[in-house]
């Protein structure tokens, strides 16, 4: 049978979504639900003064309208325990402060979702508005306003990591470059928004979540009301796109859970978009200070960055993650032997931040990439030859940077040429230099970048072969748009030498296997199809022993053929797959979990093209060259679409996509008229490709890939719209290139010449 792993094979999901048989937390209606609607903070920060829910609890259709006061059995939001950082309270409903637009304060349970919401609307609540205070530097001042009145300051913590003599490298430089690189906050938007449905069920719950680990989900729902964990069930059934901002629970889940135990009856919500807007977690929010040594011949020496990360009020179980990351991966590509890296967690009057696509890496790829252009500029090299010159070599791999960190394999300066030659890097440049003769704005961006994928925490998987000789996985990894039942058939299928359609792949259900981490993190086909190979492997072990005793052989004259197992030197004696489930009374499978304990890093070159219009500032960017290296690919097509759409959501990122607050924290893009993001029209034309540089480190030999577009994309981006206003002397600006932001600043620059 010929292998399918490395085959483009469709994905089987796909017709059943695409046709609108997809089933969504929505479309759950459980009988004699109650329907949850929210009151929340019109403030940024104010004092609760008082709460008339008179009319609210008259309202025919309310069954209960709960205040703080109301719900003692209800916990607080879980929130991830990292030591190192200060984790303020953070009840389900506002007690007596509220700290953040949207911070729910009462929720109305009605028989209706219109009955709810116009309940919700009779609720009269008397506030005394609070200083307030909505960027992460200054909340970071003596004389800000404190979001936590318990806390001594606003820093969530505060991070440092060193490698190499730092003082030493600036000291001897020839040239040093500084930069403030700001990557403004953005909000998801999915195409569902958040929801639950919560059925009590045999002294339990049963809970249907959009959610991107149903595990995680079960164990801070449980503890946050207090059930075992073997009385609480999660399913997450289609869900409407995550991008990290699904992965923990929420206020309104802890009170759905809480409402359904109380009343033993099934309870619902579903956020509306202008809710989901402001309360889903949005991403993002860093400024990053960074500075770059080098010689005069361009050897990078030193690095020394400093993050600076908007965490909003509240902590969610994973918001303390993303600013973490600068602290393994500020160095990047290359060889810079002296880093210093300082990231700090910062509490403001915003909403809650945590992971969105990439969660704290694209932040750290743009300070350098946004870096080292600089230095090139300084030193008047060539952005291409300094990235050269000071990339890891293939050889040194295993790689151990400055930081102590690992990085498995890679050739970096083998991406850098695949893209270079894709985009007829010689005719770009040939191009926009005859474009600047005429006095037209062009640009080519480059950004070379590594990232690690994987995270802690393992993966399970169960093989089970059934009586009629298919095959089942159930995996604890949960798909979200990656496309696990169609690339981990197909690992499974060359592993058991079966077609991929003979096995079935189960996921998103506490009920059909015991432990589970999630989809997160670029982390599903290294962990998820890591453990479905090793439990597939302890299949055919099992498998191998029972054809042995159909056979009437010993173990060792049993070899593993197509379709099942044969006689060595004899395959006409053969048992198929069926045979050995049957005479295994139902009793063949395994269960592993499998856990390599450290990450891996893939890598890429993307390369962008920009024009901007003199007259408006409006930037296009005519094309996009993206080379990415994931290791072993399982299925290009789906590589090919996961790189597609971080690129869709770079390119809005890089050029339209802001959430905005006024200086106290009101925001001012609450909903998608006043929020702009990326519609397939805006989308420029897009060159693909790869390089394969296997990991020695997981049986697989692949790498993520599914954040390569919003890591690689933006500084490319940047780096083609500044490579375009050099003409004009303008060095740096930040995202998003918005018409506005760039004529603005090409006037600045005109009333400067």
């Amino acid at each position: 049978m010929a292998r399918v792993v490395g085959r483009p094979i469709r994905r089987v999901e796909d017709p059943r979504l695409v046709s609108g048989r997809g089933a969504y937390v929505e479309d759950f209606q459980p009988a004699a639900a109650l329907y949850l609607a929210f009151v929340r903070s019109p403030h940024p920060a104010a004092r609760v003064v008082s709460i008339d829910v008179r009319a609210a609890t008259t309202t025919p259709g309310v069954v209960t309208v709960l205040t703080a006061d109301d719900i003692p059995g209800a916990g607080d939001v879980p929130t991830m325990p990292l030591p190192f950082a200060k984790r303020p309270p953070f009840p389900p409903l506002a007690r007596g402060q509220v700290m953040t637009v949207g911070a729910p304060i009462v929720c109305v349970a009605a028989e209706s979702p219109s009955v709810a919401r116009d309940a919700a609307d009779l609720i009269e609540i008397e506030y005394e508005p609070l200083p307030s205070v909505a960027s992460a530097e200054a909340a970071l001042e003596a004389d800000a306003p404190l979001v936590h009145r318990e806390l001594e300051s606003n820093l969530c913590y505060r991070l440092q990591r060193e490698g190499g003599d730092v003082d030493r490298a600036f000291a001897e430089a020839d040239t040093v470059v500084r930069l403030r690189v700001d990557n403004p906050r953005v909000a998801p938007v999915p195409m569902e928004p958040r929801g639950i449905v919560v059925v009590p069920e045999s002294g339990g719950l049963t809970a249907w979540v959009s959610t991107q680990a149903p595990h995680g989900a079960r164990f801070d729902l449980a503890n946050a009301v207090g059930l075992a964990q073997e009385k609480m069930r999660v399913v997450a059934p289609d869900v409407g796109g995550g991008f990290g901002a699904k992965s923990g629970a929420s206020p309104e889940y802890v009170l759905a859970c809480y409402l359904a135990l109380e009343h033993k009856r099934p309870v619902k919500w579903v956020a509306s978009r202008s809710e989901d807007m402001q309360v889903t977690t949005q991403g993002r929010d860093m400024v990053v200070h960074v500075e770059l040594a080098a010689k005069r011949d361009g050897t990078l020496i030193g690095l020394k960055a400093r993050n600076v990360a908007n965490m909003g009020a509240h902590l969610y179980s994973a918001t303390l993650i993303p600013p973490t990351f600068i602290l393994n991966m500020a160095s990047g590509c290359y060889r810079i032997p002296n880093v210093r890296v300082e990231s700090l967690a910062v509490f403001t009057n915003t909403p809650p931040t945590g992971p969105y696509r990439g969660a704290g890496r694209p932040e750290a790829v743009m300070a350098i990439e946004r870096g080292i252009d600089a230095v090139a500029r300084d030193l008047g090299m060539d952005p291409i030859e300094l990235r050269r010159k000071n990339f890891i070599g293939p050889e040194q791999f295993p790689y151990r940077n400055a930081l102590g960190v690992e990085y498995d394999s890679g050739d970096y300066g083998r991406a850098l040429a695949r893209a270079l030659e894709l985009a007829d890097y010689p005719e770009l440049v040939r191009q926009r230099d005859a474009a600047r003769a005429h006095g037209e704005l062009m640009g080519i961006g480059v950004s070379s970048f590594v990232e690690p994928s994987g995270s802690p925490g393992g993966e399970t998987g169960v093989v089970r072969v059934e009586p009629d000789g298919q095959i089942t996985l159930v995996t604890g990894s949960s798909s979200h748009g990656q496309g696990h039942e169609t690339s981990f058939a197909q690992v499974l299928a060359d592993e058991l030498r079966v077609p991929p359609r003979k096995i079935r792949v189960v996921h998103g259900d506490t009920a059909q296997i015991e432990n589970g981490t999630g989809t997160f993190a670029s982390r599903s086909l290294i962990l998820g199809g890591g453990a479905a190979l090793e439990a597939g492997r302890q299949v055919i072990d099992k498998a191998r022993a029972l054809a042995a005793q159909l056979l009437e052989v010993t173990r060792e004259d049993v070899e593993h053929v197509e379709g099942g197992f044969a006689v060595a030197g004899a395959p006409a004696r053969r048992v198929t797959w069926q045979d050995v489930a049957q005479h295994a009374n139902g009793d063949l499978q395994a269960a592993t979990h499998y856990d390599p304990k450290r990450d891996v890093w893939p890598f890429g070159t993307h390369v962008a093209v920009a024009r901007i219009d003199r007259d408006t500032g409006l930037v296009r960017i005519e094309k996009i060259i993206a080379v990415d290296d994931c290791g072993n690919v399982v299925n290009p097509l789906i590589v090919e679409g996961q790189v597609q759409g971080g690129v869709a959501q770079a390119y809005g990122q890089a050029l339209c996509e802001q959430v905005v607050f006024d200086q106290g924290g009101q925001m001012l893009t609450g909903s998608l008229s006043d929020y702009a993001f990326t519609r397939s029209c805006d989308m420029p034309a897009m060159v693909l490709g790869h390089t394969t540089t296997p990991t020695p480190f997981n049986p697989l030999g692949a790498k993520g890939v599914g954040e390569a577009g919003t890591n690689g994309c933006p500084p490319a981006i940047a780096n083609a719209v500044l490579d375009a206003l050099v003409p004009l002397g303008i060095t740096d600006l930040d995202i998003p290139f918005t018409a506005a932001r760039v004529w603005e600043a090409m006037q600045r620059a005109e009333r400067r010449a």
